[in-house]
């Protein structure tokens, strides 16, 4: 638009016109570039002058950023297009109402995609495409609330049947049903992704296109395109997940993404930015950042009055409006729009004069209108160099009658009367009889239909459906196990930690031939905590321009080197990027045919306590890795204290189905546990994840004899075995087990040894999982019940058959851990555990309060003495006098957080 000189009033109005036109001539015969190049050296040179502007602005005005000189034409059948969309949308409808009027209560959304099925359809006819040969395939993220379009327009292709949508949200029912969100596990090859965590698609979606370019990088993937695209609600924005991670993605940036917001101003309750405009406030942020910002806001119906605003009072009350107002104005007639818009501006007034009031009242917004939608589509697949976000304006609700178009109810909305039902399909052109909309019955057209046929075409010119997830990757073989032996040997007189031993095996994996290439070490900004920065030198850590700088260290042994085919990805402080990496890699198998490992080292009391909410998403998407939870356990962490002291990690991780938790003690068993679950998850393909505690506590590693081996490992697997028999003839017929897990393990063997002083022999057991234990003795429980009569043994069971004394089990985990093996332990159990919050101490002072220190084990195992009548009631006090389990040091089970007075 441009300004009309003759609009300002007096000398300095008339030299601001001049400047005006002077920069309009530039736009016109120079192009937008020259006129950026001359307003950066005014600025340059205000600042260079002492004169510090206000800022340059972040925003543009309240209009598309593509002007109708630039659209570019339409390349479908818009008729056809919009007939095609009008049946999905009733499909989508009918969907929520056949399932609210099934009397199940199962709920479902439609407001949604009412607001996106303009700007999902224009992506699914033109945009979307699937991997193939010569392309690297889009990954498509939509707005979880929007599944019943996405679920409807799969019907109309053919992918799912009648049967299928009349069951949603009720995927038990006689013939399968849908489930209410994409949920990869539950859809295995349809969604390629889960959505339905507010604010996790987009960190998702951002390290899923960053680690697309790691692969480009390391040659792993070939550079032949391949988008993400995201959709994501403008309410879901306040997720700190959305705008707390935009940064990385113009940093590196990532040009193969693009984030569409469906800005329909309103939340689950009420109005997003009342007060307030959304698609402004995003603008700032996004521009600020460094992406893309485009913006469609306005539908066609307002080309020919925003060409005619030469005074630009249109585009100052656009600009003045509030979002209260535009949700206000799409629950209005015509003739009340026009009141609104007008507000006793004689210039607004006439310029709308042209119009009628049924015309004011069509006029769309950019979210409606295809062929704005298409231009900004076709600008961000084309741009290079940055990411994208179009922000797009829509009505929640749109076209779903009075009683929910636009209205503060319009995501709660699940039912319409008879009439309402009626009156949509006929608004919607659907060709059914009144009884069968009343019903809300699906429609599709004949397979040689006009519509059927060119939604056939749209998709076979794309690749094939949309969305789609497809395995084809070829199973990785497991290391040879000549590769760990090493660690199998011992460490000698060398002390060692887990940590130590986690990265030299890794370090041995990165070596390897056969998956070396395949492995991606990732960590948030404590390598050296974790002693990796040995790997700096050899793998590089992953930076897109390389490194440009001489680092401070460059002459030392370990330098940190960025490159940009570096396999390691250091996340900074960010454990949610972090894991929005690992998330990318765990699902590259699928996403892009490519086996690549993660390993995600990082503080255990940081991992399922800050991120568990994308750890579930992980095990939707059936993403495959290791996390490594390193400086492990509630006393191993010296003077850390209470926010760094995990004692509660494998409890979450055993609330994750396809999260297999084990906390090995010695360095043999960690190295069987990572080549067990390399061939399980990409040998074998089984869908699960592996957690694994790494402690830091430095201790010999004891070595495996050549003919124990085979039992040694299959126990490591299975979650428990022998370790070391009680001694034959030792003791005076007194006999206990001690179980042990992690560090915990050094004090098991130490107690063992107290014991013997007293005669009490001890069998100590290394148990690597009380997870897969319980869940094992869960499994066996429930077949015995459902076959009765026959004689299925569990894991535990076996391997306790006839264990005689009774068992004391240490970690250092809550009390709940080895008590989750409960039920099925024969004889007395007693369980030591690291109950409470963390306190700052030194390991020693740490393992008396929380009493799993070598002294209170082996006080344990005589009392449970004591209970059977093996050990006098004299003697315990005696030897528990001994033992200086009765000083005066303060105990976690006498603090506060049971209820007692606090240790001081």
């Amino acid at each position: 638009m441009q300004l009309n000189p003759h609009a300002f009033n007096g000398d300095g109005d008339l030299e601001l016109a001049e400047w005006l036109e002077s920069l309009d001539d530039i736009l016109r015969c120079q192009g937008a570039g020259r006129a950026r190049e001359i307003l950066c050296a005014l600025q340059e040179r205000l600042v260079g002058s002492g004169i510090q502007p206000d800022g340059v602005p972040l925003n543009t005005p309240y209009r598309n950023t593509i002007p109708l000189s630039q659209q570019p034409a339409y390349p479908g059948n818009l008729q056809l297009e919009q007939r095609i969309e009008k049946m999905i949308r009733w499909n989508a409808l009918a969907m929520v109402l056949q399932a609210a009027d099934s009397g199940a209560g199962v709920g479902g959304h439609i407001a949604t995609y009412a607001s996106a099925a303009t700007m999902l359809d224009v992506g699914f006819n033109h945009f979307f495409r699937c991997r193939d040969s010569d392309y690297g395939g889009d990954l498509l993220n939509v707005q979880a609330h929007a599944a019943p379009g996405i679920y409807a327009r799969a019907f109309m292709e053919g992918r799912l049947t009648e049967r299928q949508l009349g069951n949603f949200r009720r995927q038990l029912q006689p013939g399968g049903g849908l489930p209410s969100y994409p949920h990869p596990r539950q859809m295995p090859g349809f969604w390629q992704a889960p959505t339905a965590s507010m604010g996790l698609s987009t960190a998702s979606a951002i390290y899923q296109a960053r680690f697309a370019k790691y692969l480009q990088a390391r040659g792993l993937k070939p550079d032949n395109g391949g988008k993400v695209w995201n959709f994501i609600g403008d309410g879901e924005a306040d997720e700190p997940e959305v705008l707390g991670t935009i940064n990385i993605a113009a940093r590196e940036q990532l040009d193969n993404l693009v984030l569409v917001v469906n800005c329909n101003l309103q939340r689950l309750d009420g109005p997003v930015r009342g007060n307030g405009k959304i698609i402004q406030e995003l603008e700032r942020s996004f521009r600020g950042a460094g992406w893309q910002v485009i913006k469609v806001v306005w539908g066609g119906g307002w080309d020919t009055l925003l060409q005619n605003d030469r005074l630009g009072v249109l585009q100052k009350r656009m600009d003045q409006a509030l979002d209260g107002d535009y949700q206000m104005y799409s629950t209005r007639s015509g003739g009340a729009q026009r009141q609104h818009w007008v507000e006793n501006s004689p210039e607004l007034a006439a310029l709308m004069s042209s119009l009628t009031d049924e015309e004011v009242g069509e006029i769309r917004r950019g979210g409606q209108d295809p062929k704005k939608l298409y231009a900004a589509f076709a600008r961000a697949a084309q741009t290079s160099g940055r990411p994208t976000v179009i922000l797009v304006k829509t009505v929640k609700g749109d076209g779903l009658g009075a009683s929910t178009q636009g209205r503060n109810t319009a995501h709660q909305k699940k039912q319409f009367s008879a009439a309402e039902r009626i009156a949509i399909g006929q608004q919607l052109g659907i060709p059914l009889a009144d009884e069968a909309l009343a019903r809300a019955d699906f429609y599709r057209p004949a397979e040689d239909s006009e519509e059927a046929c060119y939604l056939r075409q749209r998709r076979r010119a794309l690749g094939g459906a949309m969305p789609y997830r497809r395995v084809d990757c070829a199973p990785l073989p497991a290391p040879d196990r000549a590769l760990l032996d090493d660690f199998f040997n011992g460490s000698g007189d060398r002390a060692l930690s887990t940590t130590m031993a986690a990265v030299r095996i890794m370090a041995r994996l990165l070596k390897d031939r056969g998956i070396g290439k395949y492995l991606v070490p990732i960590v948030p900004d404590e390598a050296r905590t974790f002693g990796m920065e040995a790997l700096f030198r050899e793998a590089g850590i992953y930076a897109p321009g390389g490194q440009q700088y001489q680092p401070v260290d460059a002459d030392s042994l370990s330098p940190y080197r960025e490159a940009e085919d570096g396999q390691i990805l250091q996340e900074g402080i960010c454990e949610a990027g972090a894991m929005a990496s690992f998330l990318a890699a765990g699902t590259a198998y699928a996403n892009h045919g490519i086996p690549t490992i993660p390993m995600y080292i990082f503080y255990s009391m940081f991992g399922f306590q800050r991120v568990g909410d994308m750890i579930w998403s992980g095990a939707d998407s059936m993403c495959r890795g290791f996390l490594l939870g390193g400086t492990a356990g509630r006393t191993t962490l010296n003077g850390e204290g209470l926010q760094h002291q995990d004692g509660h990690s494998h409890l979450l991780a055993s609330t994750v189905p396809n999260m297999r938790g084990y906390d090995p003690a010695f360095a043999y068993e960690l190295a069987i546990l990572l080549r067990e679950g390399i061939e399980a998850m990409y040998t074998r393909g089984e869908p699960v994840c592996y957690y694994i505690t790494l402690y830091n506590e430095n201790y010999s590693m004891p070595a495996v004899e050549p003919e124990e081996r085979a039992r040694i490992e299959s126990g490591v697997k299975r979650g428990i075995y022998l370790f070391q028999p009680a001694e034959s003839g030792a003791g005076q017929g007194a006999s206990v087990q001690l179980f042990g897990s992690g560090s915990i393990m050094q004090q098991v063997l130490q107690a063992r040894e107290l014991l013997a002083e007293w005669g009490v022999a001890a069998s100590v057991w290394s148990v690597t999982s009380y997870t897969e234990l319980a869940r094992d003795a869960e499994r066996v429980e429930h077949r015995k019940r459902m076959e009765p009569g026959t004689g299925h043994q569990s894991r535990l069971q076996e391997a306790l058959a006839g264990v005689e004394g009774p068992i004391v089990a240490c970690t250092d985990y809550m009390r709940a851990l080895p008590a989750s093996i409960s039920r099925w332990v024969p004889g007395p159990y007693a369980t030591l555990g690291t109950d409470g919050f963390g306190v700052c101490e030194s390991r020693e002072h740490l393992r008396q309060y929380f009493e799993v220190d070598a002294a209170s084990i082996a006080y344990a195992a005589l009392a449970a003495l004591c209970d059977q009548g093996e050990v006098s009631a004299d003697n315990l006090r005696l030897w528990g006098t001994e033992l200086g389990v009765f000083d005066g040091f303060p105990r976690a089970m006498e603090n506060e957080f049971l209820g007692g007075e606090s240790g001081g």
